[in-house]
């Protein structure tokens, strides 16, 4: 690991506020190049695999199509859900490529964050003039109300 990466890994876990996140700021970053070669108008797969290879060239560690179990009372149920993203194991990413962003899309991302382990995410919706106005920020405060073990 190289001493910039060390310089920021160790800021990184100092920093508590998203204002301050710097490994939110690289996947921004990251995505907003995305959205200025390609532009709105795709599916979402085509985000998504632009966005690995983004990722790929900012050397950000990540995992796609992450499987999210589901446990209900202590029994696995059969369904198969899955995190777009998961960067550094620190960061939910969930892409959209819709005309706009509904209650139900956020409901899913804290859905999301309280059947995993991880408490942040970045809900991007790739579909919009400006890709600043498709980003929210997501986190889950309460993990004690967790109905399931720790995804990892």
């Amino acid at each position: 690991m190289g001493e910039k990466e060390i310089h920021r890994r160790g800021a990184e876990s100092a920093e508590m506020e998203w204002g301050n996140d710097r490994l939110t700021g690289e996947v921004i970053a990251a995505a907003i190049e995305v959205h200025r070669f390609l532009g709105p108008g795709l599916l979402e797969s085509a985000y998504q695999g632009c966005l690995a290879t983004e990722l790929d060239l900012r050397r950000l560690g990540y995992r796609r199509e992450v499987e999210l179990p589901l446990i209900y009372k202590g029994n696995a149920v059969d369904c198969s859900y899955r995190l777009d993203f998961v960067v550094e194991e620190k960061l939910v990413l969930e892409l959209k490529s819709v005309t706009s962003l509904e209650p139900i899309h956020h409901a899913q991302v804290l859905t999301y964050l309280r059947l995993s382990s991880y408490h942040r995410a970045l809900l991007i919706n790739f579909n919009v003039p400006l890709l600043k106005d498709g980003i929210k920020r997501i986190v889950l405060s309460n993990k004690s109300s967790a109905p399931s073990a720790p995804l990892r």
